[in-house]
């Protein structure tokens, strides 16, 4: 009788063994659940606004005119010759990405507790969607810093970029798994230390001033511009200039070190993502 039982399950779920495995195959037999989850986020930034999507055009371009006024004109920060619009707009385009990216799986856990306590799915699914989601809004965001480089290219003050562009995969490869991996980690510490969720919004902000976004790296003295390169995000945005705008710095070797440092975070995040779920229920 119980052996009969024992074989009437179709199903059976099995708490996380290995804390590093993403374990792919699970997320491929959940892809309908992340197509909707993907579909939700998108539709849920602007549902009830009058302007709707059209907000994914309007925050990067008023951002970009305020970045133009404050650090091009008031603060007379060069843009290495540049125009000033579409020098702030790469660099925005890039760092919105991975800023979405780390804000909103960095809330993976507290957000979604009602739901992961009811039904049982993939958790990783979640955050995920989000660095889905946050790559179609790129992806709209990117025609928006097209048309602008194609303006200036009819006026003769930029030249039409190469097949350089193709390198546009890898970086926000990395951006995503940087973005990820920082979020799924401040996600699993912030289940038993609410103060970092004040403390994400502040954090990406301070770092933002730490990667070359409003400021090219020919900016900083060469004497710690090496400071500067520890950070993966800097060759990364540097990366963006160089292959949309032609200018910027851009070494294969530091696009290497951006890699390694994605790698490492993404597993660090991945351990302790898997280490959390097991048990976050009983905190949160």
């Amino acid at each position: 009788m119980k052996e009969q039982h024992a074989h009437a399950w179709t199903v059976e779920i099995k708490p996380q063994s290995a804390w590093f495995n993403l374990n792919l195959r699970r997320i491929w037999q959940y892809r309908d659940l992340l197509a909707l989850f993907v579909k939700r986020d998108f539709i849920a930034q602007y549902k009830q606004t009058i302007l709707g999507p059209l907000w994914f055009l309007i925050q990067p371009m008023l951002t970009t005119i305020v970045f133009t006024v404050i650090f091009g004109n008031v603060a007379k920060i060069s843009t290495d010759g540049l125009p000033p619009l579409a020098f702030y707009l790469v660099g925005i385009t890039g760092w919105n990405y991975f800023a979405d990216c780390i804000s909103k799986t960095s809330n993976t856990f507290t957000s979604n507790a009602r739901i992961f306590e009811k039904v049982y799915f993939p958790r990783i699914i979640v955050p995920l969607s989000v660095v889905t989601s946050s790559l179609i809004r790129f992806s709209i965001q990117l025609l928006l810093l097209i048309g602008t480089i194609a303006y200036y290219v009819v006026k003769g003050r930029l030249e039409v970029p190469g097949l350089q562009v193709l390198m546009v995969v890898p970086l926000v490869a990395i951006l995503a798994g940087l973005g990820l991996g920082m979020g799924m980690t401040i996600s699993s510490m912030t289940t038993k230390y609410r103060d970092l969720q004040f403390l994400v919004s502040f954090g990406v902000q301070l770092l933002m001033y730490a990667t070359p976004v409003v400021y090219p790296l020919s900016f900083i003295s060469e004497k710690y511009r090496w400071v500067a390169m520890y950070n993966p995000l800097t060759s990364i945005i540097e990366g963006f200039r160089y292959i949309f705008l032609g200018a910027g710095s851009f070494s294969l070797l530091h696009l290497l070190y951006s890699f390694g440092c994605m790698c490492v975070i993404l597993m660090l995040g991945a351990f302790a993502f898997n280490r959390t779920e097991q048990s976050f229920i009983d905190t949160v």
